[in-house]
């Protein structure tokens, strides 16, 4: 007895397709889940979807987006590109560059819409996500995706590696046990087992030193994990792979290195995955005589800059002289900070780039240059216009 489902004021709206079919009010069922619904409610609610046949529906569904899921998987920069574009096309207004609130509000709730839209470069300022935003977007998060799957699927490896060595040590123990508990093995007998052991441990005393050494390396200390940017003897190196006895890297061309993990612990390695925002250092120099005036300017112009770029600087910088050489030079040290590390190198030296692009401006702009001090010169020979050298005149007869 009591009202209708439809007419329940816990339980979202049935409706009436064009089928005839009844419906549930899915905008009126999103409200009801972020609100506190009544146990008859949700008890009415799950009759009505039993009732309906709407389980059955929902679990085909799942197993079709499920495969289609799988049929999609992206497996390469150029397929995330792609997807980006159609993710594009289908998302903007036909013939738009950019995508705007409103073409997101027909997926998504009003908040969603503003907790997504700082994660796209310019996306705040100018109330518009372009397109190019968007495909290094969904690139950058390919990558993320990757190189997360890759450490996972190393982590495992050495794992299972490590599993099969203590399966092998717990093995000879429960063999060595089983027999003392039988009496198959004599005193006598574990004696001489016992010896033999030892020789062949002294013989591979190196080895399970390796093994133990690597083992603590890969499990407690972990300084890095796949597809992280690190550097090792001053070099940069990208890890590719990780093992319990080795580490694969990949250089800046791309040529593998293979390190023992047992070396790696014992030599300093930096890690840009895991540190914080990162900071840069450009130098330059000017003439002494450039008046104070302008560089006070030049101060000016690169806090506008910087203040400018909040996606890709942190305003806390420093302009500062280093020294004055030879009364004519004076050295200058441009201190930023960016806003990510040095992780993605490509993106850093793009950063830089503009950031050097900008200076080149601003010294034009100001006049700002630099001049060489007076060179002496010695001439030893004279060539006149038509490429005739002058003979000497001589001075007074004979």
């Amino acid at each position: 007895g009591g009202r209708r489902l439809g007419e329940s004021k816990s339980l979202p709206a049935s409706r009436v397709g064009s089928s005839g079919r009844r419906g549930v009010d899915m905008e009126r069922l999103r409200r009801l889940s972020r609100a506190r619904a009544t146990a008859c409610g949700v008890r009415r609610l799950v009759g009505h979807v039993i009732s309906r046949g709407l389980s059955s529906s929902i679990s085909r569904t799942a197993e079709e987006f499920g495969r289609s899921d799988a049929e999609s998987e992206i497996t390469s920069e150029w397929e995330a590109r792609c997807a980006a574009e159609r993710v594009f096309k289908n998302v903007a207004q036909p013939g738009h560059k950019y995508i705007e609130e409103e073409d997101l509000l027909r997926f998504l709730r009003k908040d969603e819409v503003h907790t997504i839209f700082p994660l796209f470069v310019g996306a705040l300022e100018t109330g518009k996500i372009k397109k190019s935003a968007f495909r290094n977007w969904v690139v950058r998060a390919y990558r993320e995706r990757k190189s997360l799957a890759h450490s996972l699927n190393d982590t495992k490896t050495a794992v299972q590696q490590l599993h099969k060595l203590a399966s092998a040590l717990v093995i000879i123990v429960i063999i060595v046990v089983s027999l003392l508990v039988m009496g198959v093995a004599t005193t006598k007998v574990l004696v001489v087992v016992s010896s033999q052991l030892l020789l062949v441990g002294f013989m591979f005393q190196n080895t399970c030193k390796t093994v133990f050494e690597s083992i603590i390396f890969v499990f407690v200390m972990h300084p890095f994990d796949v597809g992280d940017r690190c550097v090792v003897d001053g070099i940069q190196l990208i890890v590719e792979e990780m093992n319990i006895l080795t580490t694969v890297f990949l250089r800046y061309d791309n040529e593998k290195i293979f390190y023992p993990n047992s070396v790696l612990l014992t030599k300093p390695i930096s890690n840009f995955y895991r540190s914080p925002e990162m900071g840069d250092i450009i130098e330059f120099a000017i003439d002494v005589s450039t008046p104070l005036d302008k560089i006070t300017t030049l101060k000016k112009s690169i806090q506008e800059y910087i203040e400018s770029k909040p996606k890709h600087w942190n305003p806390k910088h420093s302009v500062v002289v280093k020294e004055i050489e030879n009364v004519n030079r004076m050295k200058m040290a441009l201190n930023v900070v960016h806003t990510m590390n040095h992780q993605n190198f490509p993106e850093k030296n793009s950063r830089r780039s503009e950031l050097l692009l900008e200076l080149k401006r601003i010294f034009e702009n100001l006049h700002i240059k630099y001049h060489l001090l007076p060179q002496e010169v010695h001439l030893t020979q004279v060539a006149l216009a038509d490429g005739r050298i002058p003979m000497p005149v001589q001075l007074g007869g004979r």
